[in-house]
């Protein structure tokens, strides 16, 4: 062959190449994919932790009712009693060893601490934090409070939604009342 024909094979060669649509499809989707792939997981992560939110206030608001009319002060429910009354209304998605119940009662809101918990860890990653169970008496002010470490998963291009060291995401869930002048 000689350098014209060479050169003409070649632009016969590209041109067909041009024209070949065969898995074109194929390299389009790889392009696209990982965005796609990390938009989705991204998607279905805020999705869980916000149910999870949802979920874990609406036992706390159902928990502190119990206290508020009076019928855990009335049964004389420990500590160990009533995260279990607690427990025993998110059992099927929350891990009950991973709730912390703090349970805090005054007889003025100005000696109550409304501020977020900061949990401290271990060297092995457990919590270490001891929670407060006062639940007061008649008209006390109370301040129930439900943390959980929501596990959560690193998604593609480097997304997660982990706000603690351990790769989980904290959320918490709070009441604040005035418990009713029960008998």
């Amino acid at each position: 062959m000689t350098g014209p024909q060479r050169e003409w094979r070649l632009r016969d060669l590209l041109a067909a190449f041009r024209k070949d649509t065969k898995g074109a499809n194929a390299v389009e989707f790889a392009l696209v994919a990982p965005a796609f792939i990390a938009l989705l997981v991204g998607i279905i992560q805020i999705f869980l932790v916000f149910f999870g939110q949802q979920l874990l206030q609406q036992v706390v608001q159902q928990s502190a009712r119990q206290i508020l009319t009076g019928q855990v002060q009335g049964a004389g429910m420990t500590q160990t009693q009533f995260s279990n009354l607690v427990c025993s209304q998110v059992r099927i998605i929350f891990n009950c060893n991973k709730l912390m119940i703090s349970v805090q009662s005054a007889s003025s809101w100005s000696t109550l601490s409304a501020a977020a918990p900061t949990l401290t860890f271990d060297a092995n990653g457990n919590v270490t934090n001891n929670w407060p169970y006062s639940p007061g008496g008649p008209g006390s002010k109370v301040i129930l409070e439900v943390i959980y470490q929501w596990p959560v998963f690193g998604g593609p291009l480097g997304f997660t939604l982990a706000n603690l060291p351990n790769g989980n995401r904290q959320i918490t869930a709070s009441a604040a009342f005035q418990n009713e002048p029960y008998q």
